[in-house]
Formats: structure tokens, sequence, C-alpha cells
């Protein structure tokens, strides 16, 4: 499948449900029912909205660990995916924390969602997990392996980290489309909701004719703009009361964003 088998629409919006801390994390308040409930209420929600897609990240377990996540992590994700799944008619995708991308495309295989976020896909990044390095010979593997059909969204540029080596996010993105074997770029500010800059953006879609994502700080204002140099856009923060990831979703800010897509 290609992203724009999946996405057919000229703007798509895929709205981020931040999962609350699950077992095993320092934040986990003891009930996997609550995780679900607020879960699956958000994914009803975003849907009503009109979005075109939903993506869950254990965005609440922090510290996260830089590679493999536990077992508890992957079961509860799997769950919280098959809950989202089952209370919505558009496509999921899976993020896992920090840069878990086997197991986000396990639990995108047993779940049957459509696509995987991977932050660090290629190359090596210093972030506040230490030294992350990519695994795209594993992740890549494993999903020929599981007969998964699941698109791979990466991140150039990737946000809360600085690259290992400064190749420069041109190179970066022709190595992610001709070597990395990706389905599409993802382009973020520098931390979780702030601007993606237009440069960044004009230079990816240079050096690449992968779709490409916008993955911070979209916002009602902006939208003009980045329409011209993105595809889709990863919405999370906006859509939250105040703008803080944190708060609980904002229905009237997920309709003033929606109609400015429009």
């Amino acid at each position: 499948m290609k992203f724009t088998e999946l996405f057919r629409q000229k703007t798509t919006i895929i709205g981020v449900i931040h999962l609350p801390a699950l077992p095993g994390a320092p934040g986990y308040q003891g009930s996997m029912s609550k995780v679900l409930d607020q879960a699956a209420r958000e994914a009803t929600v975003y849907q009503e909205y009109g979005l075109d897609a939903i993506i869950i990240e254990n965005f609440n377990d922090a510290p996260f660990f830089p590679k493999r996540v536990p077992a508890e992590t992957i079961a509860a994700m799997a769950v919280a995916a098959s809950e989202v799944k089952r209370v919505i008619k558009i496509p999921l995708g899976i993020n896992v924390l920090r840069n878990d991308a086997e197991s986000a495309i396990a639990i995108a295989a047993a779940s049957q969602s459509q696509f995987v976020r991977v932050n660090v896909h290629m190359n090596a990044v210093v972030s506040d997990q230490g030294i992350i390095e990519a695994n795209a010979h594993k992740s890549l593997r494993l999903r020929t392996q599981l007969q998964s059909n699941s698109l791979v969204l990466a991140d150039v540029g990737v946000k809360h980290a600085t690259p290992l080596a400064g190749r420069g996010l041109g190179l970066e993105a022709k190595d992610m489309a001709e070597r990395g074997m990706v389905d599409a770029l993802v382009v973020s500010g520098t931390r979780t909701g702030e601007a993606t800059s237009i440069k960044d953006l004009q230079v990816v879609k240079q050096h690449s004719n992968l779709p490409v994502i916008v993955g911070s700080g979209a916002n009602p204002g902006l939208m003009a703009s980045l329409t011209e140099f993105a595809d889709a856009f990863i919405v999370g923060s906006y859509f939250k009361r105040a703008g803080k990831v944190k708060n609980p979703l904002d229905k009237k800010r997920l309709e003033k964003f929606m109609k400015s897509c429009k």
C-alpha cells in the first residue's frame, strides 16, 4: 500500500492520542480501564470532527527507553490500539516512544493498524535518552516477516534530539527515501508543539518525492502557508485545552482547526 492510497484527500489531518501512563511507567495510575476509556473517547471525538486518521503513542511513559520497550508496554499498547480500532473507521497508526520501531510494527500487525511512526529510522542522534541508533534493517525485515502492509512514516531532523553527525536535512531526506524505504517523511519543530520550519519543509521537498508530513506546531494561522509544502499534518498539542499537551481535548479548538483546513 502507498501513502496516497491510504490517504486520498489533498490535506490529511492525523490526530494524536497521547495515552495516559501505561503499566510499568512511573506515572501509571493503576487502571488500564481508565487508559482504554480515555483512548476510545478521544478517538471518537477525532472521528466526529472529521479527522482523516489517528495515531496513538505512549507519550506519558516518560522517561522513555532509548531502544526496546518492555513487554508490559507492548501489551498495553496493543490492547489500546485494539480498543481504538473498535470505535473508529478511519486509519490508525502506532508510535512506540522513544524509538521502538519493531514493537510498533508488531502492534500494528496484531491490531490491524495501517501505519507506524518511527522517530529515528536511519542515522543516530543524541537525545535526552542518550545516543539513539536507528535499526531500519531490523524493523523493515520484521514488517516483511509479519506480512504487514503498515506504512512507515519516518522523521527527518527528529525533535528532542541532535544528529550525532550533521549530514544535513537534504541528504538525510534523500537517503531516507532511497535507502530507508519509508513511505513518508515527518518534519517537526525542535520540541513537542513547536512550529515546523517552512525552510525545513522546502529542503525536504527538494530532496525527496515522498509525501511530507508536518509533525508539530500546526495551527489554523499557519495552515495556509504550510499546505503549500506539506501533504499531511500530525496534530496533538493544538487540539488540547489552551494548547497544552497534558490537557484534555478542546472541541472548540478542534472545530476551529478543521474549519481552517477547508
